[in-house]
């Protein structure tokens, strides 16, 4: 009669739950998930730091390529207006209003 209690009782305890919490107590698997723990949020290289700085890489990257490319085309422009006096000449009376002494310059703002 004993024994058929003990062995019910035995039964009862190996549910999911007891045999979940047992595994977990265990001092292995304890101390891998609190390594694990430590390293996902506490670590000075810890994940949330590695997301963001993945996100500051592709933004610089997208930065460094605009910047590459405005440079290459500001290259072309001074190329062109060096190429040229009247190119310069052209430069000079779009962008500062400058002209010679005979002539007159009409602004026209387009709203």
């Amino acid at each position: 009669m004993y024994l058929c209690s003990v062995m019910e009782e035995k039964n009862r305890n190996n549910g999911i739950g007891h045999s979940l919490f047992g595994w977990l107590l265990n001092k292995y698997v304890f101390a891998t998930v609190v390594f694990f723990v430590w390293l996902a949020f506490f670590d000075r290289n810890n994940l949330v730091e590695e997301m963001q700085l993945r996100r500051k890489i592709v933004t610089l990257k997208r930065e460094k390529e605009y910047y590459r490319k405005k440079i290459e085309e500001d290259k072309r422009k001074m190329e062109e207006l060096l190429s040229s006096r009247e190119n310069l000449e052209k430069f000079a009376r779009e962008q500062y209003l400058m002209k010679r002494a005979n002539e007159d310059i009409f602004v026209i703002v387009d709203k």
